[in-house]
């Protein structure tokens, strides 16, 4: 991609969202971050900013992670954008009711790094 890879970060914890970032610091491709710290604020980005993948949390104020995906693939503009939910939600139940509204993948917090790379990967967005 030629500005690099746009990447929204929506977690209400602002630890958790530098956590995700430094995951890309061995990424080839360069990575702009934009964050969010709830549903409401990441769909009022997503009005002015092009994005290429977003990373969810499920528990946050205001708009829940799964609300917002419920109501991002209700948009046919964002039919096919990569969503990968991070979450501590790690319920067989939240992942089923995740995969089945749009989320593009799943991951359990506390992050393990291999498999969150693998799974980064799999998007060919960037070379990790």
């Amino acid at each position: 991609m030629p500005g690099g890879v746009t990447i929204m970060l929506v977690d209400d914890s602002r630890i958790m969202r530098n956590t995700v970032k430094s995951v890309f610091s061995g990424v080839e491709s360069v990575c702009n971050f934009i964050e969010a710290k709830d549903g409401e604020e990441a769909l009022a980005l997503l009005d002015t900013q092009t994005v290429d993948l977003i990373l969810l949390d499920w528990n946050m104020p205001r708009l829940s992670g799964i609300d917002f995906l419920k109501q991002v693939r209700a948009m046919e503009q964002y039919k096919d954008l990569p969503i990968i939910m991070v979450t501590s939600e790690a319920a067989k139940f939240n992942v089923i009711e995740a995969l089945k509204h749009g989320a593009t993948d799943y991951i359990t917090k506390p992050i393990k790094l291999d498999l969150f790379k693998s799974k980064l990967a799999k998007l060919r967005l960037f070379r990790i």
